[in-house]
């Protein structure tokens, strides 16, 4: 019998993939924000046999927010089972379980359970959380069916690089420029607006406005998650159209000359306006050269000038 106030409830879809590919995509929670919609980052707080603790950061109807969970992994069962250990209000409490269910050879169902409780069973947040839930579930298991059906062809639209430079700085000075970014319309030459908030520490909310080389504008929504001062991960949200995912992570890593400023991209091409984009006559590997161009040059024009910064507070 359910406890008083505990809602209790499942979503499934059903899969043509293998089951135990479709375990894997699950349990391996590095790729969740290329997976799951709602998902910004996820850090690992520690790993054992079976088990671990992670910490996600994630919008519900909108709103950033991040919780702590320990996961138990059952590869011979397919079956994980998650409890948050500090929730984010307006839930008191939240657990589940993804079970994976072979149908046959090539298909699954995957079933998502989820419990939870408002804090002090307030009926207008548990409202909130039910819809937060119901969205998130189907959000996530849509995007799994389609990133897993789409896994071959993905795989060659999908790619990542990074650029490093090295400053005779301290990574202190070189973090509080990229994460400073409400004054970077002041610092960078290629920022021209810049909306940016941050809802709690460490979270933030970041719409821009780039003038590419081209000199067209073009306007993203990010949301990023800080580590200070080593690291900035975040997650696009409005993509320009020659992109249907751009997900990376500045680093700041300490050395004999100063600190290695790294800015590392993920990005899943948009095939369908790569013709309007770039011409008729364009193809995969054109877009992906003209993105990985566009982002690198924005990319080292920010580690040039938060070089600059950090060397002049060095001085």
């Amino acid at each position: 019998m359910s406890q008083p106030g505990l809602r209790e409830v499942e979503h499934e879809i059903t899969v043509s993939a293998p089951a135990a590919a479709v375990y894997r995509l699950i349990a391996e929670v590095q790729n969740w924000p290329r997976i799951f919609p709602p998902t910004i980052y996820v850090d690992h707080v520690e790993q054992g046999e079976g088990e671990e603790r992670i910490r996600i950061w994630a919008t519900a109807n909108g709103e950033a927010k991040n919780w702590t969970s320990r996961r138990t992994l059952d590869a011979e069962q397919l079956r994980i089972t998650f409890r948050q250990e500090v929730s984010a209000p307006p839930i008191a409490s939240m657990g589940g379980t993804w079970i994976i269910e072979s149908l046959s050879a090539n298909e699954s169902r995957v079933r998502l359970l989820h419990d939870y409780r408002a804090i002090d069973d307030d009926a207008e947040s548990l409202a909130w959380i039910d819809e937060a839930v119901d969205r998130n579930s189907r959000s996530e298991l849509a995007a799994l069916k389609q990133n897993v059906e789409a896994a071959h062809a993905a795989e060659d639209l999908t790619f990542s690089f990074e650029d490093t430079v090295q400053i005779n700085g301290s990574a202190k000075d070189v973090f509080d420029f990229v994460n400073e970014a409400g004054e970077w319309p002041e610092r960078l030459p290629h920022v021209a607006t810049v909306r940016f908030s941050e809802p709690s520490p460490g979270l933030q909310e970041l719409e821009m406005d780039t003038r590419a080389k081209d000199g067209s504008v073009h306007t993203t929504k990010s949301y990023r998650v800080t580590f200070p001062h080593d690291k900035i991960a975040y997650k696009q949200v409005t993509l320009p159209a020659l992109m249907t995912l751009h997900t990376g992570y500045w680093t700041f890593a300490p050395n004999d000359q100063g600190v290695a400023a790294s800015s590392q991209h993920t990005v899943t091409i948009n095939t369908e306006n790569i013709t309007r984009i770039l011409g008729a006559d364009a193809t995969v590997e054109d877009a992906k050269k003209y993105v990985q161009s566009a982002l690198s040059t924005n990319s080292r024009a920010t580690l040039g000038h938060a070089k600059d910064y950090a060397e002049r507070k060095a001085a």
